[in-house]
């Protein structure tokens, strides 16, 4: 199979962080994926200008809490985006259907609620190597990939808001 980064992207396309705070919510759950995906978000803020007191790092027991931690921090006014990590890998029941359809419900609905980039940076995997080849691996880093799209989408909706 050819090696594809799926996190490389253009530094100079990527907007400077400085004015904004954001926060970082991973889950606990599968560590040497979350904290991996963490590790790459967190390096990639502070590579694009955000201040290192303006990156919060939050951890939960697991990828369904996520919902809830992003809508706690998106009411307060001194977050302007969420990055929610985390890791789903298929097991023998369907329970990772559920997971994975009520996260990625959930944390639309708190985009959509607060009006607040909500970045979506959750692995769902059929096995743990796919897991770790989206965690730093061979496949690039998601968490890499969440903190370019926040930063992105923040840009998006300071022009957004300023629209007559």
């Amino acid at each position: 199979m050819k090696k594809i980064n799926l996190s490389d992207y253009d530094p100079t396309a990527v907007p400077d962080g400085s004015p904004w705070t954001v926060a970082v919510v991973a889950a606990e759950w599968n560590p040497q994926v979350t904290d991996a995906l963490l590790q790459g978000a967190v390096d990639t803020l502070r590579q694009h200008g955000v201040h290192e007191e303006n990156i919060r790092v939050f951890r939960v027991p697991g990828t369904y809490e996520l919902s809830y931690a992003a809508d706690t921090l998106a009411e307060l006014d001194t977050i302007d985006a969420v990055i929610c990590i985390g890791c789903v890998i298929q097991g023998e029941t369907r329970h990772f259907e559920f997971i994975c359809q009520a996260v990625s419900q959930g944390l639309t609905n708190v985009a959509l609620a607060n009006h607040k980039p909500i970045i979506f940076s959750v692995l769902t995997t059929d096995t743990m190597e796919q897991a770790l080849d989206r965690a730093g691996g061979r496949h690039g880093n998601k968490g890499v990939e969440g903190a370019i799209t926040a930063l992105k989408m923040l840009h998006f909706t300071d022009i957004a808001v300023s629209l007559p």
